[in-house]
């Protein structure tokens, strides 16, 4: 990651910013009745204050990247263009609904017929598997948005460039779509090195999919408003069983191994929570400021129940055991749920108090929902601005959302680390004051807890 670092800090403009491009573009655009966009068309990267303050310290000013949009001039004939789809990595709701903008964009607005989507992520493009390609056209796509999950199928882990680039050239395809986080992206890039290095003419765009929202400088990932809303109804049934008994406790694990945002905006979007609980914020579980005794204060102060929102990457320092890795690279993380469910469980039972936790894990069941309303929209946007981009020549880099418009962000730039939680800004104050953690965390007046039960 410091070697990537370093690249960018010493090539600022030329790297930074650019996006790679295969050639000059000579040919008309079929795509009529638009608003083109300029060659030198730039968008600042101001959709953020921690996309400012990244800037500033690690990157010395703030960046510009291409805006995305239809060209007049373009790189790849559609007549001779042979796309390929992969979708990898975990499932993300609005998957199917990139897959159909992809298929519908590239046939109404440039006339591109033949389009193949690859099986089971990257392992389609390496023969020993035998996943054989889809082919795609607007009537195969035509639903496939009113469904969860990924027509193509997934996998995790990458396979050896040399071999995709192989495959990429056996199959003639000029054009490949990405759509994948950070670790899938980072193989997309290596697709693209390979290609550059072998003189091939093969564009190779991103469409980023990581439903914890933990690119930088994309703006907000597709599915992650799908994810926050399916989470907030997951809440409300462990907010009603928590209610259900006599200081019942409602625990309710949510995506986000680095990052918090979902656990973060599903806590305010439906704010029945009391304790959220991110990777961010590290927190203690004994102690005078310990969640345990968070939770007797919260009882003894007359309350009946109590419901938490951890993000599965919460609290990892507080559990043991060695480090291990999943196929892409990422660091498995600990079960929080199941952890805290163990203590709570255990510590009140301990003091003889009759608590009960019930424990919601709802991970698959978010993951697998089809996008919904603007989620949806967005998805067909980020769609139309790789197809214009991929169509142009650019390549090794993903579409972003930055404020109101769509940029190309070079993927080197995208996954150099990972976007976290801004526990100073706006969004985490909003679940602190929506939960009152503070308050149950570094404790209360003795004269209010009167009579409690818990008193030391």
């Amino acid at each position: 990651m410091s070697a990537i670092l370093d690249k960018i800090l010493s090539d600022r403009e030329k790297f930074v910013c650019t996006v790679k491009t295969l050639g000059a573009c000579k040919l008309p655009s079929p795509v009529r009745h638009r608003k083109y966009v300029a060659e030198g068309e730039r968008v600042f990267a101001t959709e953020s204050e921690s996309y400012a303050r990244f800037a500033e310290t690690k990157l010395g000013h703030m960046p510009t990247f291409e805006k995305a949009g239809p060209k007049e001039m373009i790189f790849h004939d559609p007549r001779w263009t042979r796309v390929g789809i992969v979708t990898a990595g975990g499932l993300c709701p609005g998957l199917n609904t990139v897959i159909k903008g992809l298929v519908e964009i590239l046939e109404f607005d440039y006339g591109v017929k033949k389009v193949f989507g690859i099986r089971y992520g990257y392992a389609g493009l390496n023969p020993k598997y035998g996943y054989e390609p889809m082919l795609l056209n607007p009537d195969a796509v035509d639903t496939i948005h009113e469904a969860g999950g990924t027509v193509l199928g997934s996998s995790r882990g990458q396979q050896p460039a040399d071999v995709m680039v192989d495959t990429l050239e056996r199959m003639n395809i000029n054009v490949l779509f990405c759509i994948g986080g950070d670790g899938s992206l980072r193989c997309a890039s290596d697709i693209a090195a390979e290609v550059l290095k072998r003189g091939l003419k093969i564009s190779v765009v991103g469409i980023p999919k990581t439903i914890d929202n933990d690119l930088m400088f994309v703006g907000r990932s597709f599915g992650f408003e799908s994810a926050v809303a399916q989470a907030a109804e997951v809440i409300r049934s462990a907010h009603v069983e928590a209610k259900g008994t006599p200081h019942g406790i409602g625990l309710v694990k949510l995506m986000g191994r680095d990052s918090g945002f979902i656990a973060a905006s599903a806590t305010v979007a439906n704010p029945v929570v009391n304790f959220c609980l991110v990777p961010e914020v590290q927190f203690e579980l004994e102690g005078e400021r310990g969640l345990l005794r968070a939770l007797e204060r919260r009882f003894a102060a007359g309350k009946s129940h109590a419901v938490i929102v951890a993000a599965e990457g919460a609290g990892q320092e507080l559990m043991e055991g060695a480090e291990e890795r999943d196929a892409s690279g990422n660091i498995l993380k600990k079960d929080i749920g199941e952890f805290l469910k163990r203590r709570i469980s255990a510590h009140f039972k301990e003091k003889g108090f009759n608590a009960s936790v019930k424990y919601i894990d709802p991970s698959y069941i978010i993951r697998s929902c089809p996008a919904r309303g603007t989620d949806a929209i967005r998805c067909y946007e980020l769609a139309r601005a790789a197809v214009h981009a991929a169509m142009a020549g650019r390549t090794d880099c993903v579409v972003g959302n930055i404020g109101e418009s769509f940029a190309l962000v070079p993927i080197a730039l995208a996954t150099i680390e990972r976007q976290k939680l801004d526990t100073d800004g706006q969004s985490w104050r909003s679940v602190l004051d929506a939960t009152g953690q503070e308050f149950y965390f570094n404790g209360v007046s003795r004269n209010l807890f009167a009579g409690d039960a818990f008193a030391p």
